[in-house]
């Protein structure tokens, strides 16, 4: 049997970000993915904004890790050229009760360490945006986008550059904990054995029954898997928006917001629905929910705009009776094995934070 030193599952950024981290601590890493490429799955399925971390639960792993990797994250794109643009966003109340939510989110935002929030008047708010319709906007002068996918093929550089291999079309089998150390059975078109010190469990969707595939991993400790679709839609209008506009948030989630791309193409989303197993599909229909939601700050949406863009799926760990999670990120401290990290929930800020967890993973290993 093959030994190497650490074994990451999963090519999405998380996978790829640890995977760079621990080859460039000197570590000998084999990056294992199930599909043809990097980043297919969620990765590949998000809006590509790099959160600011206004809304998480203070003191959480969310809100730290997006704050931190906020920072790290546009360094990387300076130093890396990987194209981006820190464009800004508006949360916008639309009404006198919405307004005097906007200090409140201002206060949370702080407690999070983002200080940068400004409060405008709705003339200031028109001021930046004319096409908008506000009665007061709070602006996130950090929050911005990026073009993911060449993110991640910086990353995968970095870490073949620092040594690392990657291994596709190479699903984990079963994996068992023995002695200290893992061994573990990939399958594919070249199966393998590979026996390693350590094995990050960075498989996104997957993550919980690729932990329920290692052998000594306690079951009480592996969370459930829910999956939260979120549809987007795409406007054949151009939008006369320079920055991201979000409502002011709503009970369950952020309300449908405007999202921009590198070219200028707005998106808006999400719709989300709960589903029992993995479908990519977007309903034409649900197109219809989000006009009066959308109008209520571009008031001249023209109609039959929206078109069915993409949708991405979230890797919930908790039902969707509970209304936020925070990201579970465990050790052997956690679950007692020995060489073991599992990464579960990490949803959205995943993109923004992901050299954040990959700091994280690398200091519970060690390196």
């Amino acid at each position: 049997m093959d030994k190497v030193e650490c074994v990451v599952i999963g090519a999405g950024v998380i996978g790829l970000a640890v995977a760079r981290r621990l080859a460039q601590a000197g570590r000998e890493v084999i990056l294992l993915e199930a599909t043809e490429a990097i980043g297919t799955v969620t990765s590949s399925r998000n809006s590509e904004v790099i959160h600011a971390g206004i809304y998480y639960k203070a003191g959480s792993l969310m809100a730290r890790m997006c704050v931190g990797g906020k920072r790290a994250l546009y360094q990387y794109c300076r130093d890396h050229g990987i194209p981006h643009r820190n464009c800004g966003k508006l949360i916008v109340a639309t009404s006198p009760k919405e307004t005097e939510k906007l200090q409140s989110i201002r206060a949370h935002a702080e407690a999070n360490g983002v200080d940068d929030l400004q409060t405008l008047s709705g003339a200031d708010a028109r001021a930046l945006e004319p096409a908008l319709n506000c009665d007061a906007a709070l602006l996130s002068p950090s929050t911005g986008i990026i073009d993911s996918h060449a993110y991640m093929l910086a990353l995968r550089g970095d870490a073949e550059e620092a040594g690392a291999a990657c291994a596709f079309h190479t699903p984990l089998l079963h994996a068992r904990a023995v002695g200290g150390r893992i061994e573990l059975d990939a399958g594919g078109d070249a199966p393998m054995s590979l026996e390693c010190r350590l094995l990050v469990n960075a498989a996104g969707l997957s993550a919980p029954a690729v932990a329920r595939s290692i052998d000594g991993m306690p079951i009480e400790q592996i969370p459930p898997a829910y999956l939260a679709k979120g549809n987007y839609f795409s406007c054949s209008a151009r939008a006369p928006f320079s920055r991201l506009i979000y409502p002011v948030p709503e009970p369950g989630g952020l309300g449908v917001h405007l999202t921009l791309d590198m070219a200028g193409q707005a998106r808006f989303g999400p719709d989300v629905e709960w589903i029992e197993k993995v479908d990519y599909t977007v309903d034409p229909a649900r197109a219809e929910r989000f006009y009066p939601a959308i109008r209520r700050y571009w008031p001249t949406l023209p109609d039959g705009a929206l078109m069915p863009s993409y949708s991405g799926i979230r890797p919930k760990i908790v039902p969707p009776a509970v209304a936020t999670q925070d990201f579970l990120i465990q050790g052997p401290r956690e679950h007692g094995v020995e060489g073991l990290i599992n990464l579960f929930g990490i949803e959205s800020p995943g993109l923004t934070s992901s050299l954040a967890i990959a700091d994280y993973v690398g200091e519970l290993a060690g390196v």
